[in-house]
């Protein structure tokens, strides 16, 4: 039960976080008022760095930005850290 809880939430940031960038990207083009970066960091710190690199990619953006370029994949990589060893040590007990 828990494990599906996690994965629609994993699911739903990571399709906000998408949407979000994209958004972004949008309102760049037509000189709007823009999402914040932190709100972006944010996202993806909260779950939804996969969705973040992706849209990176699709919309080409904030791929210049070191905190984005390097950031998000940190990001990523800590989240992915953190899953393995909570299995890890969820198996052990």
């Amino acid at each position: 039960m828990y494990l599906r809880i996690a994965l629609y939430y994993l699911l739903a940031v990571n399709l906000l976080t998408f949407i979000s960038y994209g958004i972004d990207k949008w309102k760049a083009r037509h000189n709007r008022w823009r999402v914040r970066e932190a709100a972006l960091l944010l996202l993806a710190a909260l779950g939804g760095s996969i969705g973040a690199l992706l849209a990176m990619r699709v919309f080409r953006h904030k791929t210049q930005h070191k905190k984005f370029r390097y950031g998000v994949p940190a990001i990523l990589l800590v989240q992915l850290v953190v899953a393995v060893a909570y299995c890890y040590f969820r198996l052990q007990t």
